[in-house]
């Protein structure tokens, strides 16, 4: 039975060390919006997901999920909110951000000014550190920084940054085991890292928050156990007790995807997994997993893989021959 796995998505040139907490920025005196529930989808085969975007940006909201989020800013300045902390940033501006926890960050721009790509940011569970950790001793000295995390970190080491820099785009550049290598290359090195601010209050609290996680949840695990027949956004609304404008709008807030994006995308993928593992013919596939017609999953299927179903199913046999 295939399971779908919820992570439910988007430097200041003064140093200061642990001891001397730095003085730019007040807390929120007012409050925030609620803080939208993101839904980050995981990277097939891969422990943490590397990603980059720009601002403006669907992804840059006030909002918050279940994962880690390693952030670095490589353009732009303007104001960043963590919980309840408001502050600063600037390029080569390093965050670490625990789960749950409400961020954002908001360039100081022009109407027509865009940065095509302001944010580098590397994504992770705490489930897979816990896991990773159970079996591997060494990662307990990661334990420190992934507790100061629930508060927010903003780092503040110049040569810190410029290697976590360095390190990050490893990760972009690399797959596989090279990939998580980097990756615990720069955890160890955060680790050790001693000029760091704790961003928002220790009492600082989501309480909206697990009430949207269950619809999210719920939404999704409905879509996962019918993807594969007729299925409309009304009738997910109505399992969740919503009207179909309101859903329509939450769910696209939580996952960043509209509902008929992310289910051809579960279909997709379950298509993906049948070429590959499967004798069956491509017509039957796109019947299997819930498209109504051939030419209509040609589409998608080009769309977001980039090749025809048949390609694909060439290609991953070509890649399963030198295994």
């Amino acid at each position: 039975m295939y399971k779908l796995y919820f992570f439910i998505y988007v430097c200041s040139t003064q140093v200061l060390t642990k001891s001397k907490p730095k003085v730019m920025s007040k807390r929120a005196t007012t409050r925030h919006s609620p803080p939208s529930y993101e839904l980050i989808p995981p990277k097939e085969h891969s422990s943490i997901l590397y990603r980059k975007h720009g601002f403006p940006d669907p992804l840059v909201r006030w909002h918050y999920h279940k994962e880690y989020e390693l952030h670095l800013i490589t353009h732009s300045s303007g104001k960043v909110f963590v919980g309840d902390y408001i502050g600063n940033f600037y390029p080569s501006t390093l965050f670490l951000i625990g789960p749950n926890l409400p961020h954002n960050w908001i360039s100081h721009t022009d109407e027509q000014e865009i940065y095509p790509e302001r944010d580098q940011v590397v994504v992770f569970t705490d489930e897979m550190m816990q896991a990773a950790r159970s079996v591997l001793p060494e990662l307990t000295e990661l334990d420190g920084l992934l507790q100061r995390a629930s508060l927010g970190i903003e780092f503040q080491n110049v040569d810190t940054i410029r290697e976590a820099q360095f390190l990050m785009q490893r990760i972009a550049t690399s797959s596989g085991l090279e990939s998580l290598a980097h990756f615990l290359s720069i955890m160890g090195l955060l680790a050790k890292a001693d000029q760091y601010q704790l961003l928002s209050s220790d009492h600082y609290l989501t309480i909206t928050g697990e009430k949207n996680q269950q619809r999210v949840n719920q939404a999704v695990n409905y879509i996962f156990n019918h993807y594969h027949e007729n299925l409309s956004l009304e009738e997910v609304a109505e399992e969740l007790d919503m009207q179909p404008t309101y859903f329509s709008k939450f769910f696209r807030q939580a996952t960043g995807r509209r509902f008929v994006e992310f289910v051809n995308s579960l279909r997709i993928t379950r298509a993906c997994d049948l070429l590959v593992h499967s004798d069956l013919p491509i017509t039957n596939i796109c019947f299997e997993v819930g498209f109504t017609n051939i030419s209509n999953f040609n589409r998608h299927f080009m769309a977001l893989k980039e090749m025809t179903p048949s390609n694909y199913r060439k290609l991953a046999g070509v890649a399963r021959s030198f295994d």
